[in-house]
C-alpha cells in the first residue's frame, strides 16, 4: 500500500531494469536547456537547485543517474587498476550518466531507458567521478551506437568541456574535476555491475 500512495524516490525507489548493464533506467536532473544545476535531494528526492551555471557552458546532453547506484570500493577499485593508484575513494553518490538523443527533452524530473556505451574516468578532489555516457534506446540518431568510439569527435569534445569545467568556480588555481581516460562499452558495463554491488552493500533490502 504504501508504494502506491506516494512517489517513489527516484534514488532508491526506482528499479534499475532488468536488462543490466546492457540497458538501465536513468534519472534525467537536466537537459541542455537549463542554466541552472538541478541535483536530486538525497534526503526527499525532490529536485533542488545545486547552483546557477557560472559561465555559459551548458550540459550537450540529457544529466542524471543510475538508481540504485552507488560509488564505492568496488567502482573506486577499477579506477585505481586503471591509474596504478590505490588511495582513490568512490564519491558517495548514485553513478552519473549522460544519455545523447537526437529529441528536444525541455524538462528533467523525468525517467528514460538508456543504452550505455562508455564513459569518462573522473577525478573530482582524488574520488572517483564516473560519467557514463549512453544513448537513448531506440533514438533515431544514437540508437544504432553500439560504442563510444561510434559517437562524433565534436560531441566527445562538448562533453569533455562541460565536465571538466562545470564545477570550477572564478578564482580557482586549477581544475576541480581532472579527466583521465574516456573507456569503451565493456568498462562502462563494469561499473554499473560494480555501482550495483556497492549499493547493495551499502543499503541492502531496506529500500525494498
Amino acid at each position: 500500500m504504501r508504494g502506491n500512495r506516494f512517489k517513489a524516490h527516484p534514488w532508491h525507489g526506482v528499479k534499475i531494469g532488468d536488462k543490466v548493464p546492457e540497458v538501465v533506467t536513468c534519472f534525467i536532473e537536466i537537459v541542455p536547456t537549463d542554466t541552472v544545476k538541478y541535483e536530486v535531494d538525497k534526503e526527499t528526492g525532490y529536485l533542488s537547485i545545486d547552483r546557477p551555471q557560472k559561465y555559459s557552458n551548458i550540459i550537450p546532453a540529457l544529466y542524471g543517474f543510475i538508481p540504485r547506484t552507488y560509488s564505492s570500493d568496488r567502482v573506486a577499485e577499477v579506477t585505481n587498476r586503471a591509474l596504478g593508484r590505490d588511495d582513490i575513494k568512490g564519491d558517495s553518490d548514485p553513478v552519473d550518466i549522460c544519455v545523447l538523443t537526437e529529441k528536444d527533452i525541455t524538462h528533467g524530473d523525468i525517467i528514460v531507458k538508456a543504452r550505455p556505451i562508455g564513459g569518462f574516468r573522473l577525478l573530482d578532489h582524488d574520488m572517483a567521478d564516473d560519467k557514463l555516457i549512453a544513448v537513448l534506446e531506440n533514438d533515431a540518431i544514437y540508437g544504432s551506437f553500439r560504442d563510444i568510439s561510434d559517437v562524433p569527435a565534436m560531441v566527445i569534445d562538448r562533453l569533455k568541456h562541460y565536465f571538466t569545467t562545470y564545477k570550477d568556480l572564478p578564482g580557482d588555481k586549477s581544475p576541480r574535476c581532472i579527466l583521465t581516460d574516456i573507456y569503451g562499452v565493456e568498462t562502462a558495463h563494469d561499473i554499473i555491475l560494480r555501482a550495483k554491488e556497492d549499493y547493495d552493500h551499502k543499503y541492502g533490502d531496506s529500500v525494498e
